[in-house]
């Protein structure tokens, strides 16, 4: 791919490209009044959902068409670019008519090749000439997301970044949607040029996760970041937990450590960086087993069963400790987080036959 800028005139070259501006535009005092902070605090382009496509029926889902003149004034009156998601052809069609500068599609868009393709079809027939962002699907598809930036690239489209927002689960998590960074990473190896934009808000689901998290993908050597900011968080109609207001955002972006050395081996941050990936997904992992424990408990309850079952637990030890020393684990490192796992899911199946 031979891909240009998503750079807009104005904007520092310098990491990080902000993106800012809350979940939804909600009313038009809102919308300014976000935006006069934020422009306030020297960010450049704002965003809002205009169109926002909720996982249930029922939920506030956009004020529509109606909101993007109010996004026409925030670039009258601040002089900031406007962005904002589209997830059809219509939407497309009016925001390009209204002068949005960025585009980009969500994660429920991205996981659909019809709609991506009706995008990028009415992306080259309305002639728009801004940057375009693909979100990733929420599942860690890798090609599916590869394939979104490919219908878009082969309608002509030359502006292209993408955005990391995490992906879905549906197990108790520190995450919101799990970031597993091993994906994005791994689409930047295949498309080098591609720019890459961390969204710490939907990683997270919490305000307090948002300066981790984009330290952390500037530690990654993210490209830039895309952060929810309202004017009044905890009013906001969609997203509250994770929205931050203005001043909070100025801070953490201050306070944010840009490193710009390149190294040609992995440095010290990095691999602990993998650590603390790696140590989110195994706590992921025993939140489902501990699931599937529970479940069993509930079993074992019905037919009038015993909690322990000796043998089952002989053989699960001796089937893993094998394992394990073909990996080059320690068998009794293994026994003993093994007896641990063991005792943890007992205790709960104890917890479901007492209820």
């Amino acid at each position: 791919m031979k891909l240009q800028s998503i750079m807009l005139p104005g904007i520092s070259v310098q990491r990080p490209f902000i993106i800012a501006g809350p979940c939804s535009a909600e009313t038009e005092e809102q919308v300014i009044t976000t935006a006069r902070g934020l422009s306030s605090k020297g960010v450049k382009v704002f965003r809002a959902g205009i169109w926002k496509p909720r996982t249930k029926p029922g939920g506030f889902e956009g004020v529509g068409i109606a909101g993007l003149p109010w996004l026409q004034r925030v670039k009258r009156e601040t002089g900031m670019y406007v962005g904002t998601e589209v997830a059809n052809k219509n939407h497309v069609f009016e925001a390009v008519k209204h002068g949005i500068d960025i585009l980009w599609l969500g994660a429920r868009t991205s996981v659909n090749p019809f709609a991506v393709q009706e995008i990028a079809e009415a992306l080259k027939v309305s002639g728009f000439d801004g940057p375009v962002l693909v979100k990733n699907p929420v599942n860690p598809d890798l090609e599916l997301w590869i394939g979104a930036i490919e219908r878009i690239y082969n309608e002509g489209i030359r502006r292209i970044g993408v955005i990391h927002r995490g992906f879905s689960t549906y197990d108790k998590k520190l995450y919101r949607n799990l970031p597993s960074w091993h994906v994005p990473i791994e689409l930047k190896r295949r498309i080098p040029e591609i720019p890459l934009i961390c969204d710490p808000s939907h990683i997270g689901g919490k305000r307090e996760l948002v300066a981790p998290l984009c330290q952390q993908a500037m530690d990654l050597n993210y490209d830039g970041l895309i952060i929810e900011s309202h004017c009044s968080p905890d009013d906001a109609w969609s997203d509250k937990e994770q929205q931050i207001t203005p001043d909070i955002l100025s801070y953490i972006l201050n306070m944010l450590v840009v490193r710009e050395t390149k190294q040609t081996t992995e440095n010290l941050m990095q691999l602990r960086q993998q650590i603390d990936e790696i140590d989110a997904e195994l706590l992921s992992i025993l939140s489902k087993r501990m699931r599937i424990s529970r479940e069993i408990g509930q079993y074992k309850k019905e037919h009038n069963m015993p909690v322990l079952q000796t043998v089952r637990y002989d053989e699960i030890l001796a089937d893993r400790i094998a394992q394990a020393e073909k990996m080059d684990i320690g068998s009794h490192f293994m026994k003993i987080i093994l007896e641990a796992i063991h005792e943890e899911s007992i205790r709960q199946q104890i917890e479901v036959l007492n209820k």
